[in-house]
């Protein structure tokens, strides 16, 4: 994949939603995609080191209170997005069966202006949210589909308590690895918990709830709240700043 599993699919496959228009060049940005950790088909320990790293240098708040973790996957795990790096299409069009992003919740007299990062894209790092949406996952022209995509939104701080990985996804029957893993130790919740990794990617419409319930929830549920693609520009404009 992209950043973080293995691919359900990939290259220059048909597009299940018509393609906008490629974005413009990227712009400067705060931090360079190069100084953050980047283990190919690791997304979620990617972004788990980056929401770290953002805290550490002062671009997210210290707690990183202003930071959500977002699972992108649905039921048939079958997600398309665009502009991923490791595509083999012009624009970048990819079918994962999962992928992991982070949205810093960002501010400014009223004016909404989160951005998204996401390590694995070649849109600008970090990318408005409003491009993210447009460019990269380009909602779908047809709603009852088996590409559409489900967003498990998770509040930073209850991320970085819970998540743990044991990598034993990325190993075959035999104990192979299917990807080499990350060069430190795999990542361990703080109750003690091993590998809970499957609690975040699976995910389905039946676990999506009224707006106004999940838009609380995301602050108390360790595993978030999960949100379709036909609310997650208003569950995310809803959301308060929470960076001092």
């Amino acid at each position: 994949m992209a950043g973080g599993r293995r691919a359900a699919a990939g290259g220059a496959d048909s597009s299940p939603v018509a393609a906008p228009p490629h974005p413009a060049a990227p712009r400067n940005t705060p931090a360079d995609v190069s100084s953050f950790i980047h283990t190919p088909f690791y997304c979620e320990e990617n972004i788990y080191m980056l929401c770290k790293e953002l805290t550490r240098i002062g671009v997210a708040d210290p707690m990183g209170s202003d930071l959500y973790v977002v699972f992108i996957s649905n039921e048939e795990k079958k997600i398309p997005l665009w502009h991923q790096k490791a595509s083999n299409s012009d624009e970048g069009f990819i079918c994962w069966d999962y992928h992991v992003i982070c949205i810093q919740v960002k501010r400014n007299k009223g004016e909404i202006l989160d951005l998204v990062w996401d390590l694995d894209s070649d849109l600008p790092f970090p990318s408005p949210f409003n491009q993210y949406v447009s460019d990269a996952i380009r909602p779908l022209a047809f709603g009852d589909s088996i590409y559409r995509r489900l967003f498990r939104v998770v509040h930073a701080p209850l991320f970085l308590q819970s998540f743990a990985s044991d990598r034993s996804h990325m190993k075959n029957p035999a104990g192979n690895w299917i990807q080499l893993p990350p060069n430190y130790d795999p990542i361990m919740a703080a109750d003690g918990t091993a590998n809970n990794l499957n609690e975040y990617i699976a995910m389905s419409v039946e676990d999506v709830a009224n707006l106004e319930s999940m838009v609380n929830d995301v602050y108390s549920n360790k595993h978030g709240v999960v949100v379709n693609e036909a609310i997650l520009t208003r569950f995310f404009s809803q959301l308060p700043d929470l960076h001092p």
